[in-house]
């Protein structure tokens, strides 16, 4: 079980002492998820819905891998192309190249235009926030986090649904309920909790490959 800060630990262990670069962590983590996506049955359409951090560019991968296998995707960025940095800014300029749709949108949020325009979706993939968050989310991610629960698509948190603490398994404020998350490396300590699992639905753990002596 990883506490946040351990995550954070063997992430900057992999890369600083290890030289795993930040980007091949965060291809591993969404080719990961997409291939649980896939053995679910994914067959789409599928909208991720992506934050500025490492977790939207973690989504960012899942949908180009989505892509490669045929899936129909599309990728609504909470966030100016502008504002991401390092590895989500190098895979969100990969997937542009690619042709995938990104929907760039950043200020206040309509719940309910959202939901509707998430609706036709098989599955919702929820991008938004990593293990990091320690604090409520704010607007507008309030209300993309209404309209993801709200859109009666199948849900999948990467790496841990937004909203949810990482350490205890509580939501902080509004959380994503999700049917299914693929968490990276180990399981987390907040999901020992009972009650997260009416937030996490069925856990799957994906490995990114940093090396096995990085998590001693």
């Amino acid at each position: 079980m990883l506490s946040r800060d351990q995550v954070r630990a063997i992430d900057r262990r992999a890369i600083d002492e290890f030289g795993v670069p930040g980007a091949v962590l965060m291809e591993n983590a969404g080719r990961g998820a997409a291939e649980v996506l896939l053995a679910l049955g994914a067959r789409g359409p599928v909208v991720v819905c992506c934050g500025k951090g490492n977790n939207g560019g973690d989504g960012f991968v899942i949908a180009r891998h989505l892509d490669n296998h045929g899936v129909p995707v599309r990728v609504l960025l909470f966030a100016k192309p502008e504002e991401l940095t390092g590895d989500a800014a190098l895979n969100h300029g990969i997937l542009r190249k690619s042709g995938v749709p990104i929907d760039a949108r950043a200020g206040p949020v309509d719940a309910e235009a959202l939901r509707r325009e998430l609706a036709p979706a098989e599955w919702v993939v929820d991008a938004l926030f990593g293990t990091g968050l320690a604090g409520a989310v704010r607007p507008p991610f309030d209300q993309v986090i209404a309209a993801i629960n709200a859109s009666g698509a199948k849900v999948l948190a990467v790496d841990i649904p937004s909203g949810l603490d990482c350490d205890t398994g509580e939501p902080l404020g509004p959380a994503v309920r999700a049917q299914h998350t693929v968490t990276f490396v180990a399981m987390k300590k907040g999901f020992t909790n009972p009650v997260a699992r009416e937030w996490t639905g069925e856990v799957h753990v994906a490995d990114i490959g940093a090396p096995r002596a990085a998590l001693s």
